[in-house]
């Protein structure tokens, strides 16, 4: 069953580190010029940049789940899934955000996409978490 939930976080973790590149508004070739005519990547570029940071460890909990053996292993495992897939979901909301306009790609596909992921990611830790408890008091 580790295996199973090891294989959903690694797709999750695939679709963290993908969709935000490309759905960003620098991959368009859009960013803010200034009034001294530097231009400036928007927010979800760096969003994108973040995503990037958290879904390659997230991808290695992944891994590292489905090769877990021994108890102690796995629930750290889950655990660090778990805080991973929070931060996933921190990052377009609070700590850096999107774009302002609804009708960016951005805000339509970047933001639900890793929302939906983190949440999953969530989700499919604590099922980890939960089975491993659960197999540690039958053995008990």
């Amino acid at each position: 069953m580790f295996k199973v939930v090891a294989g959903i976080l690694i797709v999750l973790a695939l679709i963290v580190i993908i969709v935000p590149q490309f759905t960003n508004c620098a991959a368009e070739g859009r960013s803010l010029t200034l009034d001294s005519g530097k231009t400036v990547l928007m927010k979800c570029a760096w969003s994108a940049r973040a995503e990037l940071a958290l879904g390659i460890p997230l991808l290695a909990v992944g891994a590292l789940l489905a090769l877990a053996r021994r108890k102690e292993t796995i629930r750290s495992l889950s655990i660090l899934g778990a805080i991973i897939g929070v931060l996933v979901i921190l990052i377009p909301t609070t700590l850096i955000g999107v774009c302002a306009s609804a009708m960016m790609d951005c805000n339509s596909i970047l933001k639900p996409t890793v929302i939906v992921c983190g949440i999953l990611a969530v989700l499919a830790s604590i099922a980890a978490l939960v089975l491993n408890e659960m197999k540690a008091e039958k053995a008990a």
